[in-house]
């Protein structure tokens, strides 16, 4: 994902200056993005952030209110026909028949697409081995679990065999052990060469990604890959359990003069030196239950970049990945 895009051969999303409002609530603020082929990226954010809404508009399902965006150098709205033949996605929301078994949404699928006999059938065969779905083929999607019904999302997305691949909260909802499987699936896919594309709130589990960008009141506010992002903090991180965080953070900034940021129940600073740490904790004793000290994480970078981790994003520290 690049802040300036350009259309070359390598971009299969390019979006720009996009722009949506839902009445007075303005959704995106001209986005300006490119995700390259063959990529697995994240966009993060806290709930009305804008990651929805572009999804919606990638995958042609809202009609942006201004700018211009293109999936594999198709125009989402004039060429939107185009478009949903090459793309897979997973919503949200679930979108399987629950009254028919897994074989036959797939097979509705398939259809969907114009695929028929045997290589429909091979279609659906190919699925159900890369994700272990086989000895559900006659199941009730009812009948299913959580995560075996994002399975059966994720096969039915890929069946036709997308170029590119959307996801919105792929793992919402799911225990540490599906979301785990899920994301090695995600990136088996992403090494056949399918580009994808997802949002989320788990911070940690998108340390796979190629590239991540956040995306916090209708704005690209950072972006770039996981590592690079964490090592531009510069230091560890030194995280303070207050009892009253908002007076912590005023001390902290009247008396030592460094600018910390306030992440729930702790506060946490910058590249702080070991004894500006022990200092905070011999004067402000009666105001730290805790201190913990850590290389930067998403977290932290997310936190630095909108001036906040609002509660519906999910830390690292509270996240699974295998």
């Amino acid at each position: 994902m690049t802040a300036a895009p350009a259309m070359n051969g390598e971009a299969a999303l390019v979006a720009t200056g996009i722009a949506h409002a839902y009445g007075d609530v303005q959704a995106l603020r001209g986005v300006d993005f490119a995700v390259q082929r063959g990529t697995l990226v994240a966009l993060l954010g806290p709930n009305g952030g804008g990651k929805t809404t572009l999804l919606r508009i990638l995958t042609t399902l809202t009609v942006p209110q201004g700018g211009v965006a293109r999936v594999l150098g198709l125009d989402v709205v004039r060429q939107r026909a185009a478009v949903r033949r090459r793309i897979g996605v997973v919503f949200q929301s679930p979108a399987l028949d629950l009254r028919l078994t897994v074989r036959e949404n797939l097979r509705h699928h398939g259809h969907l697409y114009g695929r028929r006999g045997r290589d429909l059938e091979q279609r659906i065969a190919t699925v159900f081995e890369r994700f272990g779905l086989g000895v559900y083929s006659g199941a009730r999607v009812a009948t299913l679990s959580g995560g075996w019904r994002r399975r059966v999302e994720l096969a039915k997305a890929l069946l036709p065999e997308p170029e590119v691949l959307l996801l919105d909260e792929p793992t919402v909802g799911l225990d540490p052990t599906a979301r785990q499987e899920l994301w090695r699936e995600f990136e088996r896919i992403r090494e056949r060469g399918t580009t994808v594309l997802l949002t989320s709130h788990l911070l940690d589990e998108v340390e796979a990604c190629d590239r991540v960008a956040i995306l916090d009141r209708g704005r690209i506010v950072v972006e770039g890959e996981p590592a690079k992002l964490c090592a531009a903090l510069g230091g560890d991180i030194v995280r303070f359990e207050a009892r009253d965080p908002a007076r912590l953070a005023s001390l902290l900034i009247e008396r030592c003069g460094v600018q910390p940021v306030v992440t729930g129940d702790s506060v946490h600073v910058e590249g702080v030196s070991p004894e500006l740490a022990r200092r905070v904790l011999l004067e402000f004793q009666d105001e730290v239950r805790s201190v913990t000290w850590a290389r930067p994480t998403l977290a932290d970078v997310f936190a630095h970049a909108v001036d906040r981790l609002p509660a519906d994003v999910e830390p690292a520290a509270t996240a699974v990945r295998a």
